[in-house]
């Protein structure tokens, strides 16, 4: 079988390849997790991330926002002293500002789906790489969210993990396209 080459040599990888990535995402505690999860990888491995993924949905009380909303600073300490996540207090601090604007977004919006999906009508983009080196890690569209998310008060959240949350949750596939799971997540 076929894969992106991206996560070869790795059963976690694979398993998050084979089963998650790219797969079009609605739910929007799931968009909390991956928004969570990819500004705590920015300057390291997402295996590094999956490898803690557990240990996150513990400490972040399963990704529910409305819970990561209210952190006050006695849990933002029990956050940084707990050596299964990434321990730095900014992208932790960021993490608890960006749950409360994430409410925002859902009540602006019905939910933080409708909004991220609204930038592309509703509809994946579907690209055509043939190989990995082809593959941007930021575009216009990344760019565009990014500046809105910003403009409304989003931390620790650049174009490149913005592009990131957008492949893991569908709204873009960059499988490659020999990859078997090119046309299994296309919609």
């Amino acid at each position: 079988m076929k894969r992106c080459s991206w996560c070869d040599g790795n059963d976690l990888y694979v398993d998050y390849h084979d089963n998650e990535w790219g797969v079009p995402v609605y739910d929007d505690r799931k968009q909390f997790e991956f928004l969570v999860l990819e500004s705590a990888q920015a300057g390291l491995s997402w295996l590094t991330i999956l490898k803690r993924r557990d240990n996150y949905r513990k400490a972040y009380d399963n990704f529910d926002p409305k819970k990561v909303a209210a952190y006050n600073d006695k849990k933002i300490k029990k956050l940084v002293n707990n050596v299964g996540i990434i321990r730095n207090i900014r992208k932790i601090e960021a993490s608890v500002n960006n749950a409360c604007l994430f409410l925002d977004i859902q009540k602006e919006y019905g939910s933080f789906s409708d909004y991220l999906w609204g930038f592309v009508n509703n509809r994946q983009v579907l690209n055509s790489w043939k190989d990995l080196s082809e593959v941007p890690a930021n575009t216009d569209l990344s760019d565009k969210i990014t500046k809105d998310l910003k403009s409304r008060g989003f931390k620790f959240l650049g174009s490149t993990i913005l592009y990131a949350h957008l492949q893991a949750v569908g709204i873009v596939n960059d499988h490659i396209v020999d990859c078997f799971r090119y046309k299994e997540v296309s919609v």
